[in-house]
């Protein structure tokens, strides 16, 4: 048996980044909007330990800018890609397809209403299982849930970092950067066929 895990943002939707649009409308450079993130708890929303109402309202005493909705939400109009749908779907045919991403609620919600993790056989949310990438725990929580070894599991993912220790433990790691170069890499690998 073998396991694909994917990615979401970057790799099977598009369109996923929010921080411009926030920046813009909080009149904040990137590192600015970065800094105070980080420091109201943006690693915590994206591992479920705090609320994005609690987020907010710290963001806002931080940076002295009054938050009253949640801009996250805001601003977020994913579009899926549909070759890469197209690739997960043949992948379905043989093998089980889970989701592996690095999120927070409301995106989540956004998703499931969309119908965006539909044509997955199981979800795996940073959100929820309480790690994100690349710490290794949110892979080895998967692959437990799984019940799988690194050696039956592919990963895809559009983030280096998050691609290089997935390869670190053990699995078999592929660097998206198009629908049409995973589809030759998958066809290389003898995992999917030509159709």
């Amino acid at each position: 048996m073998r396991l694909f895990i994917f990615d979401i943002g970057g790799v099977v939707c598009e369109n996923t980044s929010v921080v411009p649009n926030i920046c813009e409308y909080l009149g904040l450079s990137k590192p600015e909007f970065l800094d105070v993130a980080n420091q109201a708890g943006l690693k915590e929303i994206q591992t479920g330990m705090i609320s994005l109402e609690q987020f907010w309202t710290e963001f806002s005493r931080i940076s002295g800018i009054a938050v009253t909705e949640d801009l996250w939400a805001k601003f977020f109009n994913p579009r899926l890609n549909t070759q890469t749908v197209q690739i997960i779907n043949q992948l379905k045919i043989t093998y089980r397809v889970v989701a592996g991403t690095n999120t927070i609620e409301s995106h989540y919600k956004i998703h499931l209403k969309r119908g965006d993790y539909g044509f997955f056989d199981k979800v795996y949310a940073s959100h929820i299982v309480g790690y994100m990438k690349p710490d290794p725990q949110f892979y080895l929580h998967i692959l437990k849930e799984e019940r799988v070894s690194p050696v039956q599991v592919v990963f895809v993912d559009d983030m280096r970092e998050n691609v290089q220790m997935a390869s670190q433990l053990g699995i078999e790691s592929i660097l998206f950067t198009d629908a049409q170069e995973l589809r030759q890499k998958l066809l290389d690998l003898q995992l999917l066929s030509n159709k």
